[in-house]
């Protein structure tokens, strides 16, 4: 993608969505930071009906801590990988207790030192949770950064570095919820809807898919 093509791509995100969020249900920095670890390899769908049963019982790390892995383990029970989860985020509750009195960390480094906290659930933190100008690159933007052109690489962190140089700075701070959003409802995997996608005159990809035919009505 040319350059002179991110920021009029990024105007046409915004003006369609103007202050995007996260799908993923959250009322504390530890509830989001909880919620992400869970929703690694599952759907954001999945995870909040499971934080719909759990939050109301633990949603602080002492609750967490008293529930116990195998406590924890029947409220997320239906996500993917739930018992390493339930693992990774005991042990992740206890550190916060000793080394951060409880709170979750405005820090990069002290995130990612935590169990099941890796870089992407570090970035969603410090975006969503402090508005740190982070990019969180999950599997859509990963696809959409190298289907557009926008930021191609072979690597999650390959996607984000090129992303942080150039996505203009004034669209920094929203910039991965809208890629996020375009990459799960209009650049699909499979098949991209090229035929309704607003920024479609300003992206890489070719050939760009048709619409699809109407079926005809039976008689």
């Amino acid at each position: 993608m040319k350059k002179e093509n991110i920021a009029p791509f990024f105007a046409l995100l915004h003006a369609a969505n103007p202050a995007p969020e996260t799908e993923l249900e959250y009322t504390t920095p530890f509830e989001l930071m909880a919620a992400v670890l869970l929703s690694a390899q599952a759907t954001d769908v999945g995870v909040n009906k499971a934080t719909r049963r759990l939050f109301p019982v633990a949603n602080t790390p002492q609750a967490i801590v008293d529930l116990g892995e195998e406590g924890l383990a029947e409220y997320i029970k239906t996500i993917g990988l739930y018992k390493s989860k339930a693992r990774h985020l005991v042990e992740a509750s206890r550190l916060l207790l000793e080394r951060h009195g409880g709170e979750v960390p405005n820090d990069r480094a002290a995130l990612e030192a935590l169990p099941g906290v890796g870089r992407k659930t570090a970035n969603v933190v410090l975006n969503v949770a402090f508005g740190e100008p982070t990019i969180a690159v999950d599997t859509h933007i990963f696809r959409v950064g190298n289907r557009t052109g926008m930021a191609p690489g072979k690597t999650p962190l390959e996607v984000e570095k090129k992303l942080e140089k150039r996505v203009p700075p004034e669209y920094r701070l929203h910039a991965h919820h809208w890629l996020i959003l375009h990459g799960r409802y209009v650049c699909v995997a499979r098949t991209p809807k090229c035929w309704e996608c607003a920024v479609a005159a300003l992206c890489d990809y070719k050939p760009k898919t048709p619409a699809p035919k109407a079926k005809a009505k039976g008689r």
